[in-house]
């Protein structure tokens, strides 16, 4: 696995400039040489039309064009640092990076899907729009860019509504070079790049692939894949990212809170998907970040149930996994409750025994640690849980127990967090965590009701308590998930709230 990024720690190298520790790089705030926002609407918030969401200088809310341009360096540092390892021929290679955004989607004839960007040109660009693209080059190193973004066409913008057009971009991302995307073939033809950065397996546009993209890999050599690199810088995330991260957790715990309010029983988990879902958007959320899991009763041993339309009996308890994504970043929370407010002795024992182990996970999230070393660490005390509990016998060998614990427990403790829920996938969870990474902490206990070898009491109960988590240098992880009700008095208590 490619080294990740160093840590992202800003520290003060001149005056007003933002230093990067990865290659020595620096980026003055001021040497963008801003230029003024048209007075018009653009293909996203700009500070002209949505100045309550969005200041001067920033590209998407809460970030800066001098990030974006950081971002851009860091990446351009990481390839120099990889041709350097490949010899004097790569080094002094001419370097094309290409990264495409999304196209539109449509679920039906003319019906788009709601457009999501390609998380990895967004976080080079900030640019939202769909059928754009991202351009790096130079010789050694490339930390030239262009962007190439949808032409001005007032037909089309009747329809679909504004686009940025070629000013638009330049001013809000500060990108000084930018092409329509049509010209994207001719200006790859043009740079003559000896060592190209893209990845063709699975191309983000398949129709910019093949009209601009595919004639440059047929006339040249064959690409260096770029998705790993930009995946161990987005793995750490800067102060500004986990602001938005924050917010994103403080909004879904909030939802949470007011969901366990809405709680009796019987209660429809249509009925609390509708509500989750407005109280995240009503409070800030742009949308929910995947389906939720609202599961009632056994419905909760299913780990990826998505129907949430049965009914939930009274003296039954739901599990509700849900997210929302603000502004390009997203939470990812479980909460397991009983929907008529109080929890039955045998829930509030299977509740306690995964707080417990969750608790003690949460307290290994520190920089050196691994999310496979936290994972072992899970199986451990969930099989030290199902002892007690009684749901393996005492008897039962270590061996035997952690076979248990992976049966009651069929997933992994975590997964990396930020842009996607499921965020940087090419990163190995058994690298070890580093100051500025989000992770989730997700330990769980499933017994399912035709479980005849687990205590009658417990059969039919789901429990998963899930919590994000930022690692930090010192003062312990950051839970941004804080504030949704955890433990048994504070979630009794919400669910009283009504």
């Amino acid at each position: 696995m490619l080294p990740a990024a160093a840590p992202n720690k800003r520290t003060i190298y001149c005056p007003g400039c933002v230093w990067c520790p990865c290659r020595n790089i620096s980026v003055k705030p001021g040497g963008l040489k801003p230029k003024t926002v048209p007075p018009r609407y653009l293909g996203q918030p700009s500070p002209f039309t949505h100045p309550h969401l969005i200041k001067h200088g920033e590209v998407t809310p809460g970030l800066s064009q001098t990030e974006f341009e950081l971002r851009r360096h860091r990446l351009a540092s990481l390839i120099e640092a990889q041709a350097d390892r490949l010899g004097p021929s790569a080094s002094s290679s001419t370097h094309v990076v290409i990264v495409l955004s999304h196209p539109t989607r449509y679920m039906t004839n003319d019906i788009p899907y709601p457009f999501h960007q390609n998380q990895d040109f967004l976080y080079l660009s900030g640019f939202l729009e769909p059928d754009s693209a991202l351009v790096l080059y130079g010789k050694g190193r490339p930390d030239q860019a262009i962007l190439f973004v949808p032409r001005r066409d007032p037909g089309r913008e009747l329809w679909d509504g504004p686009r940025s057009g070629k000013d638009g971009a330049a001013a809000l991302t500060g990108i000084e070079r930018v092409h329509s995307t049509e010209e994207l073939g001719v200006v790859l033809k043009s740079l003559k790049g000896t060592m190209l950065w893209y990845d063709s397996s699975q191309p983000a546009h398949p129709r910019l692939h093949q009209t601009h993209v595919s004639p440059v890999l047929d006339a040249g050599s064959m690409p260096r894949s770029l998705r790993p690199l930009i995946h161990s810088l987005r793995a750490i995330k800067s102060s500004a990212e986990v602001a938005l991260m924050q917010e994103a957790g403080h909004i879904t715990a909030q939802a949470f809170r007011r969901t366990m309010a809405l709680s009796q029983g019987d209660v429809d988990e249509a009925v609390l998907f509708a509500k989750f879902d407005f109280e995240n958007r009503i409070h800030g959320g742009n949308f929910l970040a995947y389906p939720p899991v609202v599961a009632g009763g056994n419905r909760a041993n299913t780990l990826h149930y998505i129907n949430n339309n049965q009914l939930i009996k009274d003296g039954e308890m739901v599990l509700l996994d849900g997210g929302c994504e603000y502004f390009g970043y997203v939470s990812d929370i479980t909460r397991t409750w009983p929907v008529n407010g109080k929890f039955s002795p045998a829930q509030a024992e299977l509740y306690e025994a995964v707080l417990e182990v969750q608790r003690s996970c949460l307290s290994l999230c520190s920089p050196g640690v691994s999310l496979d070393h936290i994972y072992s660490t899970m199986l451990a005390l969930l099989g030290r849980q199902l002892r007690q509990l009684g749901i393996v016998k005492a008897s039962t060998s270590d061996a035997d127990v952690l076979k248990a614990a992976r049966r009651y427990c069929p997933h992994h403790v975590g997964h990396y967090l930020g842009m996607d829920v499921h965020d940087t996938p090419e990163l190995s969870r058994s690298q070890p965590l580093q100051p500025g990474m989000a992770i989730t902490i997700e330990p769980g206990l499933y017994i399912g009701e035709d479980n005849d070898q687990a205590p009658k009491r417990f059969r039919g109960l789901g429990v998963r308590i899930e919590d994000d988590v930022v690692i930090r240098d010192k003062g312990g992880p950051l839970i941004l998930s804080c504030d949704a009700p955890k433990t048994v008095a504070d979630v009794e208590r919400a669910c009283a709230q009504r």
